[in-house]
């Protein structure tokens, strides 16, 4: 299912197999929360683009529509019109991003609905539950994601119930999966890494969740308040103690930058809403740095956002165009930033990819980190 082809130092070129097709990691995962990468981008774009994975959300789906219309509606590949995997994430994350509409029980979380106020309870067997009936290729386990600046003992005793969620979440999986009304039956779980940036609960965590014999492990809450430089020391830290044999997922992150330390430190799978959210906004990547193409030096600016880029943005349209979309505020500017800067990770990641064949990927990550830095000097 999950095979090493390559490592430079810590960092892992890897080849998944899944009953949704086949993964090449390092891979960034293009966030769908609602099943749709918000900016009006289709599966169909995504497919142009180069993406390998798609993430939705549980808690958001389970919400809206609800989780048993896209059961029947034949499941979450039929539903958004897409062929290849998909990982659902918990729900576990609003547990910690609506810290105002929820309360943590031993049995799971009540939430009191975004939307319209509800009351809805979400444990470890429900949230199976959701994501079986979203019939996603990877799920992952119910988790509590505690604040990075939370007190020792609080993360302790989160961690340790988090520990107790995912044996209820490996087993309630291998029910529904044994299900004869499942529609997929293959479905994989990954469990998820915590502890805030106390290093050596997050040690004695991995150490705990790694003898479960998982299909993959995450490394969860991190980019929720710390420092890039103790997200990193963690990593240093924890992805040892992590099954090296077994696909590693940090969660949430990143930037261009971040994915790059990443890989480094034996990242597989990233995800993030920077690219879609930054898009909408105007906000590009580029090899040199970010650009907010609402600045007024691209009013009459006739050269693409990145020369030589192949994105659908870049192979017709202007600065200035896209600019004026922008301020205009047409739909078609945000989407065309977003298709950019969506189709910019995916092909970074496919370069990754290539520089770790090669065995070149430190003097790729120098090279790319010194461009990144360009716009800076500006």
């Amino acid at each position: 299912m999950y095979k090493i082809l390559k490592m430079e130092g810590r960092a892992k070129r890897a080849h998944m197999e899944t009953v949704h097709g086949n993964i090449e990691t390092p891979v960034f995962m293009n966030v769908g929360t609602a099943a749709a990468i918000k900016g009006a981008v289709s599966t169909e774009d995504l497919q142009q683009i180069g993406t390998q994975v798609e993430l939705s959300n549980t808690y958001h789906l389970h919400v809206r529509p609800g989780d048993e219309v896209v059961k029947k509606m034949g499941g979450l590949h039929k539903f958004m019109v897409w062929d290849k995997p998909i990982l659902t994430d918990s729900g576990g994350f609003q547990v910690f991003s609506l810290a105002g509409l929820r309360k943590i029980k031993e049995e799971g979380v009540y939430f009191h609905s975004h939307v319209d106020g509800r009351k809805i309870f979400m444990g470890p067997e429900e949230s199976m539950q959701i994501q079986s009936n979203l019939a996603s290729t990877i799920a992952m386990a119910f988790d509590e994601c505690p604040s990075s600046v939370a007190d020792r003992r609080y993360v302790q005793n989160s961690v340790d119930r988090t520990a107790r969620w995912l044996q209820r979440c490996k087993d309630k999986m291998q029910e529904l999966n044994q299900r004869e009304d499942t529609i997929n039956k293959h479905q994989l779980l990954f469990g998820i890494n915590q502890g805030a940036i106390y290093e050596d609960i997050r040690i004695d965590h991995a150490k705990r969740i790694s003898e479960m014999d998982l299909d993959g492990y995450a490394v969860g809450g991190l980019a929720v308040g710390e420092t890039h430089e103790e997200m990193y020391h963690i990593l240093d830290e924890v992805v040892p103690y992590l099954p090296k044999e077994k696909p590693t997922y940090l969660m949430g992150v990143g930037t261009p930058a971040n994915i790059l330390e990443g890989v480094e430190r034996g990242v597989d799978f990233f995800d993030c809403v920077y690219p879609s959210r930054n898009g909408r906004h105007g906000h590009v990547y580029t090899n040199h740095g970010k650009m907010n193409l609402f600045n007024q030096k691209y009013e009459l600016d006739p050269r693409p956002i990145e020369e030589g880029c192949q994105c659908p943005a870049c192979r017709h349209y202007s600065r200035a165009y896209i600019r004026h979309l922008l301020k205009a505020k047409e739909m078609l500017g945000m989407r065309l930033c977003v298709l950019h800067n969506l189709y910019f990770y995916n092909n970074m990641m496919t370069e990754i990819r290539n520089a770790l064949d090669e065995g070149n990927f430190a003097s790729y990550k120098r090279a790319k980190l010194a461009g990144f830095e360009e716009y800076d000097k500006k």
